[in-house]
């Protein structure tokens, strides 16, 4: 019966487990550091990109997504979740409109949600990679 267990327990040393963390890391902020039991980094991290993409679209409305006219800001923000397609498909095929600095400010902080959660995918790789944490900086 214990063997049955072991077999159910996912492996941290197969080929699929990095993957997998980029994976999760890229489709729910934060989920990749949960799934390398980082679970307090984990929470911060989606508490942290969450804010900064829902502050977007309410200072920006949901317009400031838009995968036709504006190619370069939607490549950083479909980096926060592939989830962000829908956004994308229902901008495209509505009659959204957003001008002006509201806009602007709107798009800053989504692209910056999605660039943002480039750098913890990264960090949760490196994670899953290596097995430990990157060195902590001295206290002098």
């Amino acid at each position: 019966m214990t063997d049955y267990k072991m077999s159910r327990k996912f492996n941290t040393n197969s080929a699929a487990y990095v993957p997998l963390t980029a994976l999760l890391a890229w489709l729910v902020p934060g989920a990749g550091h949960l799934l390398i039991k980082h679970k307090k980094r984990g929470i911060i991290i989606f508490a942290a990109i969450s804010f900064l993409f829902v502050l977007g679209l309410f200072v920006g409305s949901i317009a400031v997504i838009n995968p036709v006219q504006d190619k370069l800001w939607y490549m950083a923000q479909i980096l926060t979740s592939p989830l962000i397609a829908i956004i994308g498909k229902i901008t495209v095929h509505g009659n959204y409109q957003s001008y002006g600095k509201p806009f602007e400010v709107g798009q800053i902080y989504t692209s910056i949600a999605g660039l943002l959660n480039l750098l913890c995918i990264i960090n949760a790789v490196y994670i899953a990679y290596t097995g430990k944490l990157p060195p902590e900086p001295e206290d002098e």
